[in-house]
This record gives C-alpha cells, sequence and structure tokens, in this order.
C-alpha cells in the first residue's frame, strides 16, 4: 500500500512538472508567434525605405527648382507665373501621394533641436530665439512611417556672449583696474 502511495505521489510530482514544461513551451511559442507578426509587419511597412528615400531627393529637387524661380512680380510674364503655379500644384500632388504612402516632411524651424531629428550644421548667435532653437533649416526632415528616412538640415541659436549690447545699446564697460 505504501508503495502505491509513494509511486502516485511520485506520478502526481512527474506531471506536475510535465504540465508546467507544457505551459512554458505553450508561452514560448506565443511569443514566437507575436515576435515573427511584428517582424513580418516592420519588414512590410520600411520594405520601401531605399525607394522612399530616393523619391524624398526628387521631392526636395523639385521645390529646390521652385524656389530659384523668379519671385511673383506684377509685371512678369505670364509663362513664368503659369510655371511656378504648374509647379507648385505638382509639388502639392507629390507630396499628398507621399504622404498616403507614410512618408512625412516636418519643417523644424522655430522647434527645440531634436537631435533624433535634426543635424546641427551651424551655431548662430541671437537674441531673438531661445537658445537651442532651429532657426533656419537647410533641409527638412522626412520620415517613412515615423522612422527617420533624412534629418533636416538646420542652423540652431546659441545665446549671445554675456555683456554684448542688447538691442542696439552700447554694453556697460567693465572696470578692469583693481
Amino acid at each position: 500500500m505504501q508503495a502505491a502511495s509513494a509511486r502516485i505521489a511520485e506520478l502526481e510530482a512527474e506531471a506536475v512538472e510535465l504540465k508546467d514544461r507544457w505551459m512554458r513551451s505553450e508561452a514560448e511559442i506565443a511569443n514566437v508567434r507575436a515576435r515573427a507578426r511584428r517582424e513580418v509587419e516592420e519588414t512590410r511597412q520600411y520594405a520601401v525605405q531605399k525607394f522612399a528615400t530616393d523619391v524624398v531627393e526628387a521631392a526636395e529637387n523639385l521645390r529646390r527648382g521652385i524656389d530659384s524661380l523668379p519671385p511673383p512680380e506684377p509685371d512678369q510674364p505670364e509663362i513664368v507665373a503659369k510655371l511656378r503655379e504648374g509647379l507648385e500644384g505638382v509639388e502639392r500632388s507629390f507630396l499628398a501621394v507621399m504622404e498616403r504612402n507614410g512618408i512625412k516632411r516636418e519643417d523644424p524651424t522655430g522647434k527645440p533641436f531634436d537631435a533624433n531629428l535634426h543635424q546641427a550644421m551651424a551655431e548662430q548667435e541671437s537674441e531673438a530665439h531661445r537658445p537651442g532653437t532651429v532657426m533656419q533649416a537647410w533641409t527638412q526632415a522626412w520620415t517613412l512611417n515615423g522612422r527617420l528616412l533624412r534629418p533636416a538640415m538646420v542652423v540652431v541659436a546659441k545665446a549671445p556672449p554675456a555683456g554684448r549690447a542688447a538691442a542696439g545699446r552700447p554694453a556697460a564697460k567693465m572696470d578692469t583696474t583693481a
């Protein structure tokens, strides 16, 4: 009788151990499935990253072309005005297609410098802007479904040195004789 009770206890312990192993295996399989699903989704979303980078270059070249046209004037030839309007319409359409496909342009001007989105090309002293603020953007930041494609190239404000003339007033002279 005691041998049977010992055998029952041994089998119950083995059953508990096997159930524990089985539960851990099921959890591991669920984790592997979730990870694989996530990786497939990321691959699907970002498979076009190289193509998107090339398309961004084309959009920036289009903007540079528009910017190279002479500024609008009342007496300019009608062909120049029509060319500008046409190119701006193409740009709007092109940007809308890009946005529908997850490619977005972000203008960093006036925003705090963010090393994840911006590449500082220069620092410039400014009393008009808070230190660390983007004063000027040479290029825009571009993202694909929230992932950075191309950082914005920016000029960042820095504080002027202490003692510099403020708002056109001459700086007070410092007494250096002591």
